[in-house]
């Protein structure tokens, strides 16, 4: 047991110092995150020194069970193809600009258009695809208008991170809690939406509050005309992503796993840009730039740390976590445990960890665990760039940008905003639950 805790928090250790000191490693013309390879070494040793065997390991990996993590990365995986491509033909660009020229010279309109569009494509798309998209933009039309970044920049990497809890989609955190659950499309979002909504409202509030001094210039912008150049591709790539948005809705009456209705949707689109490319005689290079995109790095780095959580269960170790947290206001210790723990080890390593905690529990009290425990880990994204893997790309976004936005003030934002946004998406589940 004492192996599998020591080198568990050495892992999260090296994974945060990793994340501050050596997000990447050059090998000849590659670059590779150091992130999943820190994680991977843990599980390694894990096995190495026989904490968990290679059967456990296999029959892990391969159970039929909603836990499964092959499944949900799959789920992930086919989701974000389905957003990458839309942003690929220039989908997300176009609302971007489009919001910008309705917002004429007036900042707070301007942001409030934004946050607006940040939080309808975050709830229907996925939160690490607005940010990739939304970032680079906001610096742009910053550096063009002279004006502070820092109020489009807070509010669209909160706003991504806070809307994102209202669809079981909209964070792999999500997820991989949800599904190992057991919870269905239609349950989480009943649960979610009045947290997520409290959450919302407090979070734009408080921002308005820090920056409406800065919100009070006026603008004068100058945005470049942009169409969509290949509507044929895009109104597929809409058609497509609806349709898996409604099947995903009526998964648990039809039957079929929401994992599966992603990737034959997601293997849809892929015949019908094949074919269509075919018929006009050319490369379909919109399919190999979104596979590009896609975040293959997550299979290691979440199987990784799946293999230390089944080690830490078969040692017994989440059930100590879980008899100390399953007492009395279960709501509020989950959700500051979740809030807290994704800032140490990231929210993903964090999420399979709390995913299995709960199990221990009352039943009565497995659902406000696991509803809490998603909370925390959209909510703690925004403390501090380490709570999430949205974090690392949006610092790294902001540092190609050449934008002043530096780790203590990411910190100092993620304070004054994470706090009062939790205590009010835990107490609308409070009210819910």
């Amino acid at each position: 047991m004492l192996s599998t805790v020591i080198i568990a928090i050495l892992t999260c250790i090296f994974l945060i110092l990793s994340v501050l000191f050596l997000p990447k490693i050059k090998i000849f013309n590659f670059e590779i995150s150091t992130y999943w390879l820190v994680c991977l070494i843990g599980a390694t040793l894990i096995i190495a020194f026989g904490d968990i065997s290679i059967t456990e390991v296999f029959n892990g990996l391969t159970n039929t069970s909603a836990i499964n993590p092959l499944k949900i990365l799959v789920l992930f995986v086919s989701m974000t193809f389905l957003s990458v491509f839309l942003d690929e033909v220039g989908f997300f660009k176009f609302l971007a600009v489009l919001a910008t020229k309705k917002a004429k010279n007036n900042q707070f309109s301007l942001f409030f258009i934004l946050y607006f569009i940040v939080a309808i494509l975050t709830i229907f798309t996925s939160n690490d695809i607005v940010i990739l998209t939304f970032t680079p933009f906001i610096c742009y039309f910053a550096k063009s208008t002279k004006i502070n970044p820092a109020p489009y920049l807070v509010a669209e990497f909160a706003g991504a991170n806070t809307w994102s809890m209202m669809l079981i989609i909209g964070n792999p955190t999500n997820i991989y809690l949800a599904t190992s659950a057991g919870i269905d499309f239609i349950s989480y979002f009943k649960v979610m939406a009045l947290p997520t909504l409290f959450a919302g409202i407090i979070q734009v509030v408080v921002i308005l509050l820090i920056f409406r001094k800065a919100l009070l210039k006026p603008l004068e912008l100058q945005v470049e005309d942009v169409k969509l150049t290949n509507k044929p591709y895009t109104v597929i790539g809409i058609e497509h992503l609806v349709i898996c948005l409604l099947l995903l809705v009526i998964s648990s009456y039809i039957s079929i796993d929401m994992w599966l209705i992603c990737f034959i949707c997601a293997i849809s689109l892929i015949i019908f840009i094949v074919i269509s490319s075919l018929l006009r005689h050319q490369r379909p290079i919109v399919l190999k730039n979104t596979a590009k995109r896609l975040p293959w790095e997550l299979i290691p780095f979440v199987i990784s740390m799946f293999i230390i959580v089944l080690a830490l269960q078969k040692q017994n170790v989440t059930e100590v976590i879980s008899n100390w947290l399953s007492k009395d206001y279960a709501i509020w210790k989950y959700g500051f445990a979740s809030f807290l723990s994704c800032n140490l080890m990231n929210n993903i390593p964090m999420s399979v960890l709390f995913s299995t905690i709960p199990n221990f529990a009352n039943p009565l009290l497995q659902n406000q665990a696991i509803y809490s425990t998603i909370i925390g880990s959209n909510i703690g994204a925004f403390l501090t760039p380490i709570g999430a893997l949205a974090g690392i790309m949006f610092t790294d976004l902001i540092a190609k940008q050449k934008v002043k936005y530096t780790f203590l003030s990411f910190i100092k934002y993620g304070v004054i905003i994470a706090i009062p946004t939790i205590l009010g998406a835990l107490l609308g589940l409070s009210i819910v639950l």
